[in-house]
């Protein structure tokens, strides 16, 4: 089955075997983007681990340095995305020719997104001093950040065009091209940090120059294929030159913006908690990341569940099949419950197991037992919240639900997480362990308001509220 086929009528659609179908659909949409995740997860893993190797300041200059570009890439990439929806719902009406003069828009507005991240990332040193970072860790770190700058353009340019192939439903195009920038990064990363092939060791800011060469590496060959592929060839997309439009770069802003906002809002949120939590001490910020790390890596699965779903429905909506298209949504939802439940059981079951893997210290295997018992209720509502507004973004609805993220993480999950951890006004002082079940409660109060907004809404599919 074509992941990207017509779907049959509405009122000849037995409803069984036609969610199954859309659930075979979601898989082939979705397992090359779970691929395209972890890869691009891989490159952190490959950085982080290459980068501590050569010596505590360069991984430290890394890690700082991935902190600060990190979340702008984030907030790019959120408004960017906004070109997946659109162009997939194009492919569902059939609409062709106003395939590429968006792709153009989303390609402009790469640009001017480019220079603002590299602005920012090469006159970041006023940062730098805030954090009162040992100057040698400094010099790396806005080394690091300078190499990494000219590789933006390229990072910028993959995600642009991702909204043009995951869009037309070929989501093995960007899988294929992130694996090749892993598989580029990891023997770079080789010859710069440590210095091989006649060059100077150049420890973190080596890794920096790695990143950027596998990235536009990647994003050339990327050029390459879709200009040269009988199946974009049609679009002549370096020759089918379109004129910047007020009106579709408005349509992309008003629908991406609250979608980096959100990501954006997330991401930061993980940082605070982060600083926040270094006062109780290494071991418990230890145990932290590692709670983190983990849900972060089975949170690709749902993920790419959501991102699937996001191209499915608004496919679905523009090829004239909204009552699909909500049932897709709820299934879905049940769909995404029952993995949560599966992952949480996991957690419960093999917390030792997973700790042990991860440190020898009894100690922070012991707290991270204890978060990672949290970390399994906090994985069920943040599964849940993340299909409702993914679908939601299917119907290119994405103002209301960046609000609704907003409450949910600064408005309860982080103050909810400071009274736990710190105070006694709720509960007798948790520690770490608090954080995570205020923004389990954060991230259930998203999860309801989304899916009511979900249920509330099918009437409305091609609007954003």
């Amino acid at each position: 089955m074509d992941p990207t086929h017509q779907p049959m009528p509405e009122t000849r659609r037995p409803l069984l075997p036609g969610i199954v179908s859309e659930w075979r659909t979601l898989a082939r949409l979705g397992g090359p983007i779970l691929i395209a995740q972890v890869a691009q997860m891989a490159n952190g893993v490959i950085d982080t681990v290459m980068a501590g190797h050569a010596s505590a300041e360069d991984l430290a200059a890394v890690g700082i340095g991935s902190s600060l570009w990190m979340p702008l890439f984030l907030f790019f990439m959120g408004t960017l995305s906004a070109l997946q929806p659109i162009i997939s719902g194009y492919h569902g009406a059939g609409q062709w020719p106003r395939v590429l003069p968006v792709t153009w828009q989303g390609l402009y507005l790469a640009v001017v997104s480019t220079v603002l991240m590299i602005l920012a990332l090469v006159n970041v040193q006023p940062v730098l001093d805030l954090l009162s970072l040992e100057p040698q860790t400094a010099r790396v770190t806005q080394g690091y950040l300078d190499a990494f700058a000219w590789g933006v353009p390229a990072m910028l340019l993959m995600v642009a065009l991702r909204g043009l192939t995951d869009g037309l439903g070929h989501t093995r195009v960007i899988m294929a091209f992130s694996v090749l920038s892993t598989l580029v990064n990891l023997p770079l990363n080789y010859i710069f940090i440590y210095g091989r092939l006649g060059l100077p060791a150049m420890g973190g800011v080596g890794c920096g120059w790695a990143t950027a060469i596998a990235n536009s590496l990647a994003a050339v060959a990327l050029l390459v294929y879709l200009n040269r592929s009988r199946a974009y060839r049609r679009f002549h997309l370096l020759t089918g030159w379109t004129a910047p439009d007020r009106e579709r770069l408005g349509e992309i802003l008003r629908i991406g913006i609250p979608i980096g906002f959100t990501i954006f809002v997330e991401a930061s949120m993980f940082s605070v908690i982060a600083l926040f939590l270094a006062p109780l001490g290494p071991v418990v910020v230890a145990g932290h990341q590692i709670a983190l790390n983990v849900v972060s890596l089975l949170f690709m699965l749902p993920l790419s569940l959501g991102m699937a779903l996001t191209l499915r429905v608004s496919f679905l909506i523009g090829a004239g099949a909204p009552t699909t298209a909500r049932r897709l949504s709820l299934s879905a939802l049940g769909l995404a419950g029952v993995i949560a439940l599966a992952f949480a059981s996991a957690l419960h079951a093999f917390a030792p197991a997973i700790a042990a893997l991860y440190s020898d210290e009894a100690d922070v295997r012991a707290v991270t037992v204890t978060l990672l018992g949290f970390a399994a209720l906090f994985q069920v509502a943040d599964v849940v919240q993340v299909t409702c507004i993914s679908a939601l973004r299917g119907y290119k609805d994405t103002r209301v639900p960046m609000f609704i993220m907003l409450l949910s993480f600064w408005g309860i999950g982080l103050p909810v997480g400071y009274l736990l951890t710190f105070t006694d006004q709720l509960w007798p002082a948790m520690g770490a362990a608090g954080f995570w079940l205020g923004l389990t409660v954060g991230l259930a109060t998203a999860g309801l308001l989304l899916g009511w907004r979900l249920v509330r809404y099918p009437a409305l599919p091609t609007q954003a509220d």
